[in-house]
């Protein structure tokens, strides 16, 4: 009997082959909804048993078809071997490879359109989001119009649409989403401090039950963390499962493609998630707590 496909014919020592397996799964999992085919149907376009194949998409296995069926998956579904096991992001034959890093330049309105693309080709992955200030979808109205007054109408109205369809699709039931902040910058928030200078009482204590509300609505395809800002810092990013990472810049994205790279951004996550103060079960109850105060002069 021939041996299971050899990971290390194509990935470095350095590749845990748990990960490559889960990126395995995940682009299957991709391919077969594309496909618009159950797994019985997917199996036999393949030329495999449908019970091997659920045996190598069962969530936690370590299991990897042999080369021919690996060949067999490429050339039916018109994917590279390097974009099945996770080497590159991009998934077709004959167009050039992603890069591994990009610079995307942008301005809050392409900017705005371009993090809806990426949600909607990350539809059914665990979004992982670490924002510069508010989540997006938790801001209101008047925030948002506060926070980018500065800027001019196309931007401000890109801003709306892009808080608009986060929380559209933070309500879809198939959505995983995950956000982690400093519990810091909401009692700065709260206080008026910081970017929130001159904001009226009454704005952010709307804000505050604004977002008190909308946690405990949408739990559990939205889950928010708190962690204390002391214990670590992190950088605002965004991971569309594992199909790539954007790390804002400011007036641009660092994004990035190659798997690894992703992992190590969803290990530093995943540290943020373990050392969080409150949970998704107790950050409403966090934030209701906080009481809007005239800011100190």
């Amino acid at each position: 009997m021939k041996s299971e496909y050899n990971t290390q014919h194509m990935l470095t020592e350095h590749t845990d082959k748990r990960d490559v397996a889960e990126i395995f799964r995940d682009r299957m999992a991709l391919l077969i909804a594309q496909k618009g085919f159950n797994l019985s149907r997917f199996s036999k376009s393949i030329g495999i048993d449908r019970s091997a194949l659920s045996q190598f998409l069962a969530p936690g296995s370590t299991r990897l078809p042999r080369a021919e069926t690996l060949c067999a998956i490429a050339r039916t579904c018109g994917v590279s071997l390097d974009w099945l096991m996770g080497l590159i992001a991009n998934d077709t034959f004959g167009e050039d490879t992603a890069p591994m890093l990009e610079v995307e330049r942008v301005t809050d309105d392409t900017g705005s359109r371009m993090i809806a693309e990426w949600h909607r080709e990350a539809m059914g992955y665990k979004i992982r989001y670490v924002p510069s200030a508010l989540p997006d979808l938790l801001r209101t109205e008047s925030v948002r119009s506060f926070e980018f007054n500065a800027h001019n109408r196309n931007e401000r109205e890109a801003r709306d649409q892009l808080a608009k369809d986060q929380l559209t699709y933070s309500r879809r039931p198939e959505t995983d989403m995950e956000v982690c902040m400093p519990l810091q910058r909401l009692q700065q928030f709260a206080k008026g401090q910081g970017i929130w200078w001159g904001l009226p009482v009454h704005v952010r204590k709307e804000q505050l039950e604004h977002m008190s509300s909308l946690i405990d609505e949408l739990y559990p395809t939205f889950r928010l963390f708190l962690y204390n800002g002391r214990e670590a810092y992190a950088a605002p990013y965004t991971l569309f499962g594992p199909l790539r990472a954007a790390v804002y810049l400011g007036n641009m994205y660092l994004v990035v493609n190659s798997v690894e790279h992703i992992r190590a951004l969803a290990n530093h996550f995943n540290q943020l998630i373990r050392i969080a103060s409150f949970g998704p079960d107790r950050a409403s109850e966090f934030i209701s707590g906080l009481t809007a105060e005239l800011p100190e002069h």
